[in-house]
């Protein structure tokens, strides 16, 4: 089994997916695809290793703005007792309790929560803990559908809003380490973990020596995508 954490943080493997295969993208681009592999085949190997959670990322969903729940049914039934963090087009709460009927554990949603001043407050009230908030920060700023759009809204107002709701966990991307293997932002996450707020890293994360810097600075957890294709032996395009 490969190890999953370091001291306390826990390592999420990371599974985009794009049609029938799992991808992964670099910076969130859909043409610049590093690696395809039927996600049947790729799924697989991730429940092998027996990791504690899985990270879902329906692309299409994302690009959308549309949950597609045949996809969360799918990954569901694939990961056997394993439990998901799904995200991809969760734009309406009632979106988000169909993924978490659908078979995920929790849901990460970004783009819905930062539409208006008071939907953050309604997803914490209607999901609570099942829900994870998603911080996709490029220049010190939010991204929001599918890492398309720029927002006005600063890291530091984002945490302001999150302690504010009651957010129990935050999903945070620096975007433009994702798929980079450049290593994670530290400067971000530590500015976020000292919110008090269980932080998920996400965004150039590559071997256990990151692991233990995000540990460092307070991460709970970190996801780990081209990182772990790379522990699993599996070639990437560059």
């Amino acid at each position: 089994m490969l190890a999953y954490y370091y001291a306390t943080m826990q390592l999420i493997p990371a599974l985009d997916l794009l049609g029938d295969y799992a991808v992964r993208l670099e910076q969130g681009d859909f043409d610049r695809v590093l690696f395809r592999q039927p996600v049947e085949e790729f799924m697989g190997r991730i429940v092998a290793t027996g990791p504690d959670f899985i990270h879902i990322v329906d692309l299409e969903g994302a690009r959308d703005g549309e949950l597609r729940t045949d996809v969360v049914q799918r990954c569901t039934a694939l990961a056997g007792s394993i439990p998901l963090q799904v995200s991809g087009g969760i734009r309406t709460i009632a979106s988000a309790e169909r993924a978490l009927d659908a078979g995920a554990t929790r849901v990460i949603v970004g783009t819905a929560v930062w539409a208006k001043r008071e939907a953050l407050a309604a997803f914490v009230g209607a999901l609570g803990d099942r829900l994870v908030v998603a911080l996709d920060v490029r220049d010190g700023a939010l991204s929001v559908r599918g890492w398309k759009s720029s927002t006005d809204i600063r890291v530091e107002d984002a945490l302001e809003r999150c302690s504010a709701a009651g957010v129990a966990r935050l999903h945070v991307t620096a975007i433009e380490r994702d798929g980079t293997m450049q290593g994670p932002d530290l400067g971000l996450y530590e500015q976020v973990c000292a919110s008090g707020i269980a932080v998920v890293a996400a965004g150039g994360v590559r071997h256990d020596a990151d692991l233990a810097a995000l540990a460092d600075v307070g991460c709970e957890a970190a996801v780990m995508g081209v990182g772990y294709l790379k522990r699993l032996g599996l070639e990437i395009d560059s």
